[in-house]
């Protein structure tokens, strides 16, 4: 019972979905196609793909934030799929319409049925981006850190949700209750591919800090992209898509893109 209440407690601080399902034509991004990526535990999750402007153009995995789903992200994926890339907008259970509780363990469950998805759709892992988004880059990490991708990009990076949490509120209990909580620190050094790490230097809900740290712990080859006026909703406004894309551009293995 405790720990049902505590598991309770912990998605009610983490996860703030709209269940909602989001229609491309709605949200800008009518041409998109609508998929299913299947967990390991059963669920068919939503989808969206954009494909590649070629074969060889890199294909990107989009594991969004721990709000809204992904109707709120179309504009990005209009912009990333305006470079050339395949973009695989992937939501997570109990987001968006589908079925199942977010929890990490879940959460993690999806990443990897993206992943499958990108796989069976044609990228190969030294064409695979994989782009995390606040809480989202905490999967991305491990993802990395667990297959093989040609590029990790990171927007506004935490070390692990208990620093989160004790930054916002350091005498009140969250950071005991999310101790050990989507723990990226400790899987950062095991990624091999060329990371960028972007971060806003006026987040007030990751603190640029947390960022930093995890560009340092970075050991393959690794960029810090500041956008100085920047906060956490606003980068993609303040240019780290094109950040981003000019780093793959320069550390994407060397072949026709």
């Amino acid at each position: 019972m405790v720990t049902r209440v505590l598991e309770a407690l912990r998605r009610r601080l983490v996860y703030v979905p709209d269940t909602r399902r989001p229609d491309p034509a709605a949200c800008g991004v009518p041409g998109v196609a609508i998929g299913a990526a299947t967990t390991a535990d059963g669920l068919a999750l939503l989808t969206w793909y954009a494909p590649p402007a070629t074969p060889d153009a890199p294909q990107l995995l989009y594991l969004h934030g721990n709000g809204g789903h992904i109707g709120y992200r179309a504009g990005r994926m209009r912009r990333m799929a305006a470079l050339g890339w395949g973009v695989l907008l992937l939501e997570y259970r109990g987001y968006g319409g589908n079925p199942g509780i977010p929890s990490e363990a879940g959460l993690w469950l999806d990443t990897q049925a993206g992943l499958d998805v990108i796989r069976r759709i044609g990228a190969s892992p030294d064409r695979t981006l994989v782009w995390g988004e606040s809480l989202g880059t905490g999967l991305a990490v491990r993802l990395a850190a667990e297959f093989p991708v040609a590029v990790l990009l990171l927007e506004s990076p935490y070390t692990n949700l208990s620093d989160v949490a004790r930054w916002h509120a350091p005498l009140l209990p969250g950071g005991a209750l999310l101790r050990g909580a989507y723990d990226a620190a400790s899987r950062i050094a095991l990624v091999r591919c060329p990371t960028l790490v972007m971060i806003g230097e006026r987040d007030r809900v990751i603190p640029p800090a947390l960022g930093r740290a995890m560009h340092d712990a970075v050991t393959a080859p690794k960029e810090l992209w500041i956008a100085p006026h920047a906060g956490h909703n606003d980068l993609a406004e303040a240019g780290a898509i094109e950040a981003a894309a000019d780093f793959v551009r320069r550390h994407l293995p060397q072949r026709a893109q």
